[in-house]
């Protein structure tokens, strides 16, 4: 009995150490006393551990109720994220390099995110440099967005395939949940992660974001909303039932929005007589700017607006958080289809109506 408590006595200790955030930093240049802050990105408000340098080294220690995302600063001039856990965890870098170069051991969850990072950043940027092609009018690059999509998607799947307890994972999926409107797909990913991987904060975000992504989901009814049109006029969603009606989300200030008008002005003209129109929610503050800009792009269908730019109130029903956007309902106000430009709105209108 005495044997079993010495033994006891002695991994208490290691065990108690193991329950807290022990990162220990070996940081070749870095000159004494360098305030080192450590933050939870999620709440920066107040620091997870503090310290100063002496001789090229630094010892952090904290409480964390989970893996989380931090920030990591020495001095003003480096900073890096990482992602930790209650683990002991040994740094070791130099100054003169990126921080998220330096060699993190210690850490699973560091190992994975420092492979998120290496994998997935550069083609966040590449996409965005695509996107920002399209919004310039530059049509040839969405067939090269639309494939760097795609084979994102596999990369996702990968990652989450072999790493399904990895609280990166859950990041994954939540940074890269704009990429799909495929609820289904994004049920199965969630499905694929262990409680391990989801007991932390953004276990929650996600559970969240896969009730969000079902809202507004093609085959759900529309939510009704009611607002002022040019004349101050109020005008209902449902006013439209028995037609098919295309929720225009848009603002004279956005440059996409305006070009995409010239296609939806010939595909408007062309169903008009068809049993379809088009219901435009403008997220403009200026009346006059809203109201010259219907004028110039010849949008004759009706218009609503409360004049609060992004807190208008129906764009926030329907949580629009970037612009142009729109949704195609039946006449029983079901959606049948969203985001549709250009071409594919008439292609899908012919489909339904005819030509």
């Amino acid at each position: 009995m005495k044997r079993v408590l010495f033994i006891f006595a002695i991994l208490l200790p290691l065990f108690t150490l193991a329950q807290k955030l022990n990162i220990d930093a070996s940081i070749s240049g870095l000159a004494d006393d360098t305030k080192i802050v450590l933050n939870d990105l999620e709440n920066p408000g107040s620091p997870v551990a503090e310290a100063v340098s002496k001789n090229g080294s630094f010892h952090l220690a904290g409480k964390l109720e989970g893996p989380s995302l931090l920030g990591l600063m020495i001095g003003k001039d480096l900073k890096t994220a990482v992602f930790l856990g209650n683990e002991n965890v040994k740094i070791t870098g130099s100054v003169n390099d990126d921080p998220v170069n330096w060699q993190y051991t210690g850490s699973k969850t560091q190992a994975d995110f420092m492979n998120f990072q290496n994998d997935f950043v550069p083609k966040f940027q590449a996409l965005n440099l695509l996107a920002q092609r399209i919004q310039m009018g530059d049509e040839k690059a969405k067939p090269a967005l639309d494939s760097s999509i795609d084979k994102l998607q596999n990369d996702i799947d990968d990652f989450i395939k072999t790493r399904p307890s990895s609280p990166v994972s859950t990041l994954v999926i939540l940074s890269t949940i704009g990429l799909t409107e495929d609820v289904a797909l994004l049920e199965k990913r969630v499905n694929m992660l262990t409680s391990e991987a989801t007991a932390n904060v953004f276990g929650g975000h996600l559970k969240k974001a896969v009730i969000d992504a079902k809202f507004n989901t093609v085959g759900s009814v529309a939510l009704d909303f009611s607002q002022a049109d040019v004349n101050d006029k109020q005008v209902s969603l449902s006013q439209f039932r028995g037609k098919y009606v295309l929720i225009d989300f848009w603002a004279s200030w956005c440059g996409p929005c305006r070009r995409e008008n010239h296609n939806l002005v010939k595909t408007y003209n062309k169903y008009k007589d068809k049993n379809f129109t088009v219901l435009g929610v403008s997220l403009d503050e200026d009346k006059g700017k809203w109201l010259a800009a219907i004028k110039k792009d010849e949008l004759t269908w009706t218009h609503v607006s409360d004049l609060k730019g992004w807190e208008n109130e129906v764009a926030q029903k329907y949580r629009i958080t970037a612009i142009p956007r729109n949704l195609l309902l039946n006449p029983e106000g079901k959606i049948v289809a969203k985001d549709l430009r250009g071409d594919d709105l008439d292609d899908k209108l012919e489909e339904i109506l005819g030509r």
